[in-house]
């Protein structure tokens, strides 16, 4: 292992030096090999602060080593989180943001991503272990354009605040102050998430919810899918319809979801236009080469057929009229179930205000 990690850390160097600094070049770097670099890179930096970790608590690395401990020390690991300056992440993320706004709704796809894999009955999955960052978890379907975007906008600011800030944590801030700096309300947040070493902890592809399922379009098919992925987590009707807002920011992507536009003309402002668009607009199937995704009039916006069912399903339609009508009730829901989702399979954590 050590061995290996090595001698691929060491290829990262050589496979970046063959880029000059300010060159652009997709072809000549093997993007696959980049991204595992990167990978390796975080994995050996986290290691390294784990190894040197039990050395400081009296057990030498080596042992460490021979004994396959795959866990951090908890305690140095919690004394290492609670001196961290949680405000001055925000802010750095803020700034981020405020640089350029359309990196906030990808900030909210990662926070997002990395905690709707929890699983209630096995308590498997969450935002617990920052598995985001391991290439068995953002290679998966769902996960497509991650690496190149949101993971790698983090690293930056986990080298800046060394080991006591954990990826885990780090993703989940991110999301939490992307809806802040885009007009959101205030999610409660709290840290103390310890990183794993091992991807064997990434969960299985396929928890995360679908745009369609079933048959091509909406149906009750895609219903059925809400409530079973939705209700793996615990979450309801109501808290289902609330998350399915933050479709108010962003857009699809051909090249990571498949899918093409946005869901409405505001996508860096956190408000109720997506319910309002989705009630009072008229949404035909859009004729293209890619997959079933419906477009308005003006063929400017876009829904997904898990969008179209929040109005087709009586019991989710009531939530969409409701958040239509009040923002400010909309605001209020989605705080609470984003807050609910961020902190899915944790346990212990502090909370602060950042």
């Amino acid at each position: 292992m050590k061995i290996q990690l090595f001698l691929l850390l060491n290829s990262c160097t050589a496979a970046f030096a063959f880029v000059p600094s300010g060159v652009k070049s997709n072809a000549s770097v093997d993007t696959t090999t980049t991204t595992t670099c990167l990978e390796a890179s975080r994995v050996g930096r986290d290691r390294r602060a784990f190894l040197s970790g039990f050395a400081f608590a009296g057990v030498g690395a080596l042992t460490a080593e021979m004994m396959g401990i795959q866990t951090p020390s908890t305690i140095l690991s919690a004394n290492a989180a609670d001196a961290v300056d949680y405000g001055a992440v925000a802010a750095d993320i803020a700034a981020l943001i405020k640089a350029d706004p359309d990196k906030g709704p990808t900030l909210i796809r990662l926070a997002w991503h990395s905690s709707g894999t929890y699983d209630k009955m096995s308590k498997t999955g969450g935002s617990a272990l920052g598995t985001m960052r391991f290439k068995e978890e953002f290679s998966h379907g769902a996960n497509a354009g991650l690496a190149s975007t949101a993971i790698s906008w983090m690293d930056d600011i986990k080298g800046k605040y060394g080991d006591g800030l954990s990826y885990a944590d780090l993703y989940t801030l991110a999301g939490v102050v992307a809806v802040k700096s885009l007009g959101g309300p205030d999610v409660a947040w709290g840290y103390g998430r310890v990183d794993s070493m091992d991807p064997a902890d990434v969960t299985p592809d396929g928890r995360l919810p679908a745009a369609d399922s079933g048959p091509p379009g909406a149906d009750k098919s895609d219903a059925a899918h809400l409530r079973e992925i939705f209700g793996r987590m615990g979450f309801n009707d109501q808290e289902i319809v609330a998350l399915s807002g933050a479709h108010a920011l962003g857009r699809c992507h051909t090249t990571a979801s498949g899918y093409d536009g946005p869901w409405t003309p505001t996508p860096t402002l956190f408000n109720n236009a997506y319910f309002t668009l989705l009630s009072n607009l008229d949404w035909t199937q859009r004729t293209w080469d890619g997959p079933f995704q419906y477009e308005d009039k003006g063929k400017s916006l876009m829904m997904l057929p898990t969008d179209l069912v929040l109005l087709q399903d009586k019991k989710f339609n009531k939530y969409v009229q409701a958040y239509a009508k009040d923002e400010g009730l909309f605001k209020k829901d989605f705080a609470a179930a984003f807050a609910k989702l961020l902190s899915l399979g944790t346990k212990g954590l502090t909370t602060i205000t950042v």
